[in-house]
C-alpha cells in the first residue's frame, strides 16, 4: 500500500486548461475594458463636460431605460413560459404606440384634451394597453399556438413572418407618413433647477414615464408572485406537463401572458410617442431589438433582470457617449457592442435564469 502523504501524485494533480480562443477572447475583452477606462479618465480629467451635463444625461437614460424595461418584460415572460423569442413584440410596441396616437388625436380634435387633459392622457393610456393584448393574444394563437410542439427553430421563423406581417399591415392601413402625437400642454413643461450656477430642465414628462414605469413594475412583480394567475405563470414556466396534472389551463395561462407583456408594450409605446412625438410603422423595429437586448443583459426568462437590463441600457446609450466624448449617433454600436460582449463573457446576463432540469 503506497504511504499516505499530504501532497497530490503527479498523476492525479488537477490541470487546468484554457483554450487558445478563450485566451483570445478575455485578452481582447481585457484590451477593450482598458480602452474604455482610458478614454473615460481622459474625459473626466478634462472636466470637458459639467455636472448638469451628467445629472441630464443619466435622467434622459432613466427615461429610455423604462420604456426598453417595459417591452423587455414581454421578450422575458415569453421566454420564461414557451422557452422562445417573440420577435413580433416589437410590433406591438408599435401598434400601441398607434393606437395611443389616434386616440389622442380623437380626443384633441373633440376639444377633450383642452378641457380634461388629464382624462384625456388616462383614456390614451387605456386604449394604447387595451389593443395590442388583442393582437397579442391572436399573435399567440394563429402563429405560434399550432407550432408549440415543433422544433425552436420554427416559432422563431413564424416570429420573424409575423413581425414583418403587422408592420406591412399597419403600413397599408395607416399610410406610410409619420404619425406627429398631438401637444398635451400639462406634461409639456419643465422644472428648472440649478446646479453650481447651472439651470437644469427636469422634462415633467420624463419624470412621469419614470414614475409609470415603476408603477406599472411594481404592479408586475406583485401579480406574479402574490396572486393566483402569478403562481400558475411561474408553475407552467417551471413544467407545463405537471401544471397541467395540478389542474391548471396552460393555453389560459400562456395566453394571459402574452396579454400582459402587450399591455406592458403598449405602454412604453404611448410613452415613446408623447415623448419623442413621432410613430411610424417601422417605429417597433430598432426599440425592439434594444429591448431584446435589455432582456438578455438581465438573463432573459428573468423577470426583475429584464427590469435591471432596460434601465442599465438605457443608461449605457445616454452616459456612454458622453463620457466617451463621442458622437451620441453610435450609442447603436455601443448597446449591440455590449449585447456581444455579454454573450461571450456572461450569457446567463447579469441576474441570469435559475432553470429547471427539464428546460435545461
Amino acid at each position: 500500500m503506497a504511504a499516505v502523504s499530504g501532497e497530490v501524485p503527479a498523476s492525479r494533480a488537477p490541470v487546468i486548461r484554457v483554450s487558445g480562443s478563450r485566451l483570445m477572447l478575455w485578452l481582447v475583452g481585457l484590451g477593450v475594458t482598458a480602452l474604455v477606462v482610458w478614454r473615460v479618465s481622459g474625459t473626466l480629467a478634462q472636466a470637458i463636460y459639467g455636472p448638469d451635463i451628467w445629472i441630464l444625461q443619466t435622467l434622459n437614460g432613466l427615461v429610455q431605460g423604462s420604456m426598453y424595461a417595459l417591452i423587455a418584460l414581454g421578450y422575458t415572460m415569453v421566454y420564461g413560459i414557451l422557452l422562445m423569442i417573440n420577435f413580433a413584440h416589437g410590433e406591438i410596441f408599435m401598434i400601441g404606440a398607434m393606437a395611443g396616437y389616434f386616440t389622442l388625436t380623437g380626443l384633441d380634435q373633440s376639444g377633450m384634451l383642452a378641457d380634461n387633459p388629464v382624462l384625456a392622457v388616462l383614456i390614451t393610456f387605456i386604449v394604447g394597453m387595451g389593443v395590442p393584448p388583442l393582437v397579442g393574444i391572436g399573435l399567440e394563437r394563429i402563429a405560434y399556438r399550432p407550432l408549440r410542439r415543433a422544433p425552436r427553430l420554427v416559432p422563431l421563423i413564424s416570429a420573424i413572418g409575423a413581425s414583418f406581417f403587422l408592420q406591412q399591415a399597419v403600413r397599408l392601413l395607416f399610410g406610410i407618413r409619420m404619425k406627429v402625437y398631438p401637444t398635451v400642454t400639462m406634461l409639456s413643461g419643465a422644472w428648472t433647477v440649478n446646479l453650481g450656477g447651472r439651470d437644469i430642465r427636469i422634462q415633467h414628462m420624463g419624470v412621469i414615464i419614470i414614475i409609470i414605469t415603476v408603477v406599472l413594475m411594481a404592479a408586475l412583480v406583485f401579480l406574479i408572485r402574490r396572486t393566483k394567475i402569478g403562481k400558475a405563470m411561474r408553475a407552467v414556466s417551471e413544467d407545463k406537463e405537471a401544471a397541467a396534472l395540478m389542474g391548471i389551463d396552460v393555453d389560459r395561462v400562456i395566453m394571459i401572458t402574452f396579454a400582459i407583456g402587450s399591455a406592458l408594450a403598449g405602454a412604453a409605446g404611448i410613452m415613446w410617442g408623447l415623448w419623442y412625438k413621432q410613430v411610424i410603422h417601422t417605429v417597433g423595429f430598432i426599440p425592439g431589438i434594444k429591448a431584446f437586448t435589455a432582456a438578455v443583459l438581465g438573463g432573459i426568462g428573468n423577470v426583475p433582470g429584464a427590469m435591471l437590463g432596460g434601465l442599465f441600457l438605457g443608461l449605457v446609450e445616454a452616459i456612454a457617449p458622453t463620457a466617451l466624448d463621442i458622437s451620441t449617433q453610435l450609442k447603436d454600436v455601443i448597446s449591440f457592442g455590449l449585447l456581444v460582449i455579454v454573450l461571450i463573457f456572461r450569457p446567463s446576463g447579469l441576474l441570469g435564469e435559475v432553470l429547471a432540469r427539464k428546460k435545461a
